[in-house]
């Protein structure tokens, strides 16, 4: 029977496959973007405002809509938004009178699926009937990494064969991806997380504590995940000498790789390991290599504490996902959107908070680096909470 929902799960696979593609692709094209448009940079750094904000909204209509509409429905959708975000990424600019209006509609409209993907993928594999779900979520977690670096060196090497100015072309046949994905998203089996008027409230689970840790977690999650990845190439280029533009195409690429890596790792041997102090334990470990980052005067080790942040940050995201399925069984869509939102509030808030704080010290980015370890700091004592609530549940 589990071997049936193998296809759902290859389904999810490719949708955060799609996900990271929407994220990462068109990064990659904001000089492009300036230079072929003559669009002001201030203007192109809205272009990843836009994409977030909209992943916000969406995670809020997902708590109230979702369940009314059905999971494949809204599913299938959200691969139909990808590949026409991603196919009107490559026309709309040249079609509108305003290039800049086309880039922003298209990048809405790619958001939209990528919002439906981080809130529905999570709880479809969760319904599904297999084992050791820690390690099932983990391991479906890190092909959004893989995703990322498939994206920026498949992309790079396409232009480098056929230069910048195909970019259009290679737009279309990352929307190849979703629209592939439509087709077994409208044939795998998908089952509910609860039954019809079983689910709890969003009320219920705000009166929660246990949620309420769960929402810290998270906001943690995306500020130590993406404080870091937004300034490893900086570190890069520090510590290896090279120019900026491969410096923002090695940087993120080894952290997303080295986050990858434990996503991978605990996937295969999540049954062995505890959860909960693994967490503890990443959180540590994710507070040295901030500390590293911002207190090191030698550069090589400022990258290493990149890299290996990448690890330490792999878990937390899907470890809380996991450990409040677990303890909230009834949480239902609403339970997983609202801790998507907090997830994408930390990935904007944290990276935000180490560019003020650099600004602040005169572009000191060690001093925006030991801001942003309060994130870590925050990620641990909660998990020690958790720990706390369970010792009590068996005492």
């Amino acid at each position: 029977m589990k071997s049936k929902y193998k296809k759902t799960l290859i389904a999810c696979y490719l949708g955060f496959v799609t996900q990271a593609i929407s994220a990462n692709f068109a990064p990659l094209l904001f000089l492009t973007f300036h230079n072929t448009y003559g669009i002001p940079l201030g203007k192109i750094a809205l272009i990843s405002t836009a994409f977030f904000f909209t992943q916000l909204l969406v995670d809020l209509f997902c708590a109230k809509f979702v369940d009314g509409i059905g999971y494949r429905q809204s599913v299938v959708a959200s691969e139909v938004f990808s590949a026409v975000g991603l196919i009107g990424l490559a026309v709309l600019p040249s079609l509108l009178p305003d290039p800049y209006i086309g880039i922003i509609i298209s990048v809405i409209i790619y958001a939209m699926g990528s919002g439906l993907i981080e809130v529905l993928v999570s709880p479809i594999v969760e319904a599904c009937p297999f084992d050791n779900k820690d390690s099932v979520m983990s391991l479906l977690h890190s092909f959004y990494c893989w995703g990322s670096v498939g994206t920026v060196l498949i992309s790079t090497a396409f232009f480098a064969v056929f230069g910048i100015g195909s970019w259009r072309i290679m737009s279309c046949l990352w929307a190849v991806v979703p629209f592939i994905n439509i087709f077994n998203f409208l044939t795998c089996p998908i089952e509910r997380l609860t039954e019809e008027g079983e689910s709890l409230g969003t009320r219920k689970l705000l009166a929660m504590p246990l949620f309420w840790i769960a929402i810290i977690l998270m906001v943690c999650a995306g500020a130590s995940e993406l404080s870091m990845a937004q300034w490893a190439s900086a570190y890069v280029e520090s510590a290896l000498g090279i120019s900026k533009t491969l410096g923002d195409i090695i940087g993120p690429c080894l952290f997303a790789v080295s986050m990858g890596i434990c996503r991978s790792f605990y996937g295969k041997y999540g049954e062995k390991i505890n959860l909960v102090k693994f967490m503890a334990g990443s959180g540590t470990l994710c507070l040295v290599c901030y500390l590293v980052a911002a207190l090191s005067s030698n550069p090589v080790l400022g990258l290493i504490g990149c890299i290996v942040c990448g690890f330490s940050v792999g878990i937390m995201w899907p470890g809380t996902i996991s450990i409040t399925s677990v303890r909230i069984p009834l949480g239902g869509t609403a339970m997983f959107a609202l801790m998507a939102m907090a997830g994408d509030m930390g990935g904007s808030v944290g990276p935000y908070l180490v560019g003020i704080v650099t600004q602040n010290a005169g572009d000191n980015l060690k001093a925006g680096m030991l801001a942003g370890s309060i994130f870590p700091v925050v990620l641990v004592a909660a998990t020690f909470l958790l720990m706390v609530s369970e010792r009590r549940k068996r005492g």
